[in-house]
């Protein structure tokens, strides 16, 4: 009998992994002393001192800002209300064009949609995993109106490159910051060097608010054009002194006094919830990163990579066995973790069927773009045949724990003539 946990041996780790203690006393003392004020939510929906919400949310605000340098943070109850709001705020009308990458979360791509816009995808880098500066390049025309770019599980883009690209164009950059709130590229934070950079709170990031994201930026002009949107923008836009009122429509993408409160304690101890992260990831990439057809995460020059996932590279052909067999031979011996990322967005229902807003197709009747396979080779091949994923993010493991963790990868890799019989054998 094989020593493979999948083949009747003992796994490497018995039962799952312990969960990340993401909530603390601090948290808990904090939620209860908002409850206790009675003042759950500070905001209100027109002008007057509430527009910008309660003291929690405005101590939050103030607080992230100097967190990272910004000039204006502004708070909203998710990441995807906050790239919706960037959409408003950049003034997107419909046929303009934004430049997206194809692999992150749905929202990233949707959120133009919303507005009339036209998503537009360029292709990923081989080691970043996030969008390609000359792929995007190659994509702006007089439609486009931003890029958008993702700090893709935790790795900053090519964000000074990107930012270079859009002022030397006229065109905004948007960062979706979700998954890197402590990312750098060259001493600057990730998220603060687009025109608009947007945090997550989600419950299963670095640190959440259970739901919840930031929008920073250094214009005063987007900043008061993202509170308004948050806040039911129709009936306060003049009263702000905004003249132009395109897309001052507003939403209700107000956080809580509550979240607020999570927040601040949250991100007093951000280095710390984040640097647990990295320390596991780094602790597994140098247990592995011998293995043969097994590339464990690059990180460019300069850079702080967050690693809220944790992705390899894997080379079916050096290894031997499927991608497939070698992820569930893993997961056998107690190390969760995915074959690919999500597939290519342009994939989406909506992008085949070209049916968004409507039952007319808006706005892809404002465009003849087409979101057809082969556009992103690099994303399709990661996706199809290469990545295995682990989310740090998720789990609460000591170096005793992530040891095992690389014994396990260890030991499926060294008992993979073990899979292949098994795979032959049927």
């Amino acid at each position: 009998m094989s020593d493979l946990a999948l083949l009747g041996g003992t796994p490497v780790i018995g039962g799952d992994l312990p969960p990340y203690p993401s909530m603390g006393k601090a948290e808990e003392e904090a939620v209860r002393a908002v409850v206790q004020s009675g003042c759950l939510s500070g905001f209100f929906g027109s002008p007057g001192p509430e527009f910008l919400g309660g003291p929690k949310v405005r101590e939050f605000e103030a607080a992230w800002a100097a967190r990272f340098g910004a000039k204006h943070a502004v708070s909203v109850n998710s990441n995807t209300s906050g790239l919706f709001a960037a959409m408003g705020a950049i003034g997107l009308s419909p046929g303009d064009e934004v430049i997206v990458p194809p692999w992150t979360m749905s929202a990233t791509v949707v959120s133009p949609l919303i507005y009339g816009g036209i998503p537009v995808f360029a292709d990923i880098e081989e080691e970043t995993f996030c969008i390609d500066p000359e792929k995007v390049a190659a994509q702006i025309t007089d439609k486009t109106r931003a890029i958008v770019a993702v700090n893709l599980f935790g790795h900053p883009a090519r964000m000074a490159d990107l930012r270079a690209l859009a002022d030397a164009k006229g065109i905004y950059l948007i960062e979706d910051n979700a998954q890197a709130p402590l990312g750098m590229e060259n001493g600057k934070p990730t998220g603060t060097i687009g025109h608009i950079g947007i945090a997550s709170l989600n419950f299963h990031k670095h640190i959440h608010t259970g739901e919840g994201g930031v929008c920073v930026t250094n214009d005063d002009d987007l900043a008061t054009r993202l509170q308004l949107i948050r806040n039911h923008a129709e009936n306060a836009a003049i009263h702000e002194g905004v003249t132009d009122l395109v897309n001052m429509v507003g939403f209700n993408f107000r956080m809580t006094e509550l979240s607020a409160a999570v927040g601040l304690v949250q991100l007093a101890d951000i280095e710390r919830h984040v640097a647990v992260r990295e320390k596991l990831a780094e602790r597994l990439s140098e247990g592995t990163r011998d293995l043969a057809g097994w590339t464990v995460p690059a990180v460019r020059d300069g850079c702080r990579h967050n690693y809220y996932v944790w992705l390899v590279k894997y080379d079916e052909a050096q290894v031997g066995v499927s991608r497939e067999l070698f992820c569930k031979a893993l997961n056998a011996e107690g190390f969760p973790n995915f074959p690919a990322y999500l597939p290519p967005l342009y994939r989406l229902p909506l992008f085949k069927s070209r049916t968004a807003i409507g039952r007319e197709g808006w706005p892809f009747t404002l465009t003849d773009r087409t979101f057809e396979d082969g556009q992103c080779p690099v994303t399709e091949r990661l996706h199809e045949r290469e990545a295995i994923l682990f989310e740090p993010c998720a789990y609460d493991v000591d170096d005793a724990l992530a040891d095992k963790m690389i014994a396990a990868i260890r030991k499926v890799h060294a008992h993979r003539a073990d899979l292949n019989a098994h795979a032959e054998a049927g």
